[in-house]
């Protein structure tokens, strides 16, 4: 029987599974981010890749197109639910970041589960954030080595923790077996 290539009904309620259990890591990690604020420098940033790891573990695990999008809708929605409060913008953002993970993943056409695939669409997902933070006219305030202290370290957050701590959750996964159970035949044959 040939793989369907198509999204099934499967492939996205173990999406809004994976992503339900982001938005609640989501919920939490927004309290470590706040807290880490008064720091100054930037340092918040670190923690920043976190709200992009939904759309990546995703798609290790699904490989199609439409999870990290899906993914990072469902996330963003499910936080708004979690924390009892409708934000419109953080679903925007989580869009605008499943959006960018979807067109790293179209490029190696949804076949690479490796550790790069993850880093770059972590990076993207981070890059993606900025023009919704321009647009919001803060940034603009900032003085340029300020600036650039925010952007490197988004984007190197993006990089570990979407990206590469991504990565480990799929490895972890796979190395259990329970991918098998979600209906990738390919987690046994791949290498990582």
């Amino acid at each position: 029987m040939a793989k369907r290539k198509g999204l099934t009904l499967t492939d996205v309620l173990i999406t809004v599974v994976i992503a339900l259990v982001f938005s609640f890591v989501y919920s939490i990690w927004g309290g470590v981010y706040t807290a880490l604020e008064p720091l100054g420098l930037h340092l918040n940033q670190l923690l920043y890749g976190m709200w992009f790891i939904a759309a990546v573990v995703a798609y290790l695990v699904i490989r199609k197109p439409g999870v990290a999008l899906i993914a990072e809708f469902a996330a963003a929605s499910g936080e708004t639910i979690v924390m009892l409060q409708f934000d419109v913008m953080l679903i925007v953002y989580g869009l605008v970041q499943g959006l960018a993970c979807e067109i790293v993943f179209a490029i190696v056409k949804y076949k690479s589960t490796s550790l790069m695939v993850a880093v770059i669409a972590g990076i993207s997902a981070a890059l993606a954030t900025f023009p919704l933070d321009w647009y919001y006219g803060y940034l603009g305030q900032l003085a340029t080595w300020n600036l650039l202290l925010m952007f490197g370290f988004r984007v190197l957050s993006g990089a570990l923790i979407a990206g590469w701590l991504a990565h480990l959750l799929y490895r972890a996964l796979k190395e259990t077996g329970v991918l098998k159970l979600v209906g990738n035949k390919h987690a046994a044959e791949e290498g990582l």
